[in-house]
């Protein structure tokens, strides 16, 4: 069987960090008098911690100086971590482990690629780190998202060729990262949102373990969405 690398976005496709951004992203906004709502919260995700204030700040006409724009970034991450600090295996996102357990029971090549600088943590927190051969995070890359940098970085250290690779996001950004990275990108959320995904699932309860195998021999046969459980 041949290998592909499998490229895994952290929050809100492994663990559902999404909704501690957003009430961090939230409390902070409500400080500087800024408006921020789940519809402009949808534009941050996949997004680096700096340009997600700088977007908030647009949002509200509003201007900090550096050093007042880094006191709040810190306090983001802080009040961010303070949720994150609790998290245990329960949080992770329904059949995220059993999709990891069959691609290492069929020799993938399996790597996170993420915005986040908390990435390992808060792998470690639910017990995932040891599944994933490679870890790619804010901390490792330049450019944000839908810059391809992270998930092109992935495959290099997977030694992969990007087009051997699939990415699962479900962001924009991403989608759009995965895709200039001529990588199969699929989306994990809403299609009105994801739409310019290859596929798109809501969660990985809807993906068969024929799809995946489809994904992994190129038979594009087999790569069709079908609601059936991974174990099925």
């Amino acid at each position: 069987m041949s290998k592909k690398g499998f490229i895994f976005d952290l929050d809100g496709v492994i663990v559902d960090t999404a909704k501690y951004h957003f009430l961090a992203w939230q409390r902070l906004a409500k400080t500087i008098g800024v408006d921020f709502s789940e519809v402009q919260n949808e534009q941050l995700k996949g997004v680096s911690r700096v340009r997600s204030l700088e977007k908030i700040l647009a949002w509200g006409d509003k201007t900090l100086s550096k050093t007042e724009f880094e006191r709040l970034m810190n306090l983001k991450n802080e009040d961010y971590l303070s949720h994150v600090n609790d998290m245990e295996d329960s949080e992770i996102l329904p059949d995220v482990t059993k999709t990891l357990d069959f691609l290492i029971e069929k020799n993938q090549a399996i790597a996170l690629g993420s915005a986040s600088k908390n990435a390992t943590p808060i792998l470690e927190k639910v017990h995932l780190l040891d599944k994933f051969e490679v870890i790619v995070d804010g901390n490792d890359v330049s450019k944000a998202k839908p810059d391809p940098e992270v998930f092109l970085i992935g495959a290099n250290l997977l030694k992969l060729k990007p087009e051997d690779c699939i990415v699962f996001e479900d962001s924009v950004a991403g989608v759009q990262a995965a895709n200039t990275a001529n990588m199969i990108s699929i989306g994990i959320g809403e299609n009105d949102v994801l739409h310019e995904a290859d596929y798109i699932f809501k969660d990985f309860t809807e993906m068969s373990q024929e799809f995946l195998e489809g994904l992994i021999s190129g038979d594009k046969t087999k790569q069709v969405k079908k609601n059936l459980p991974i174990n099925n």
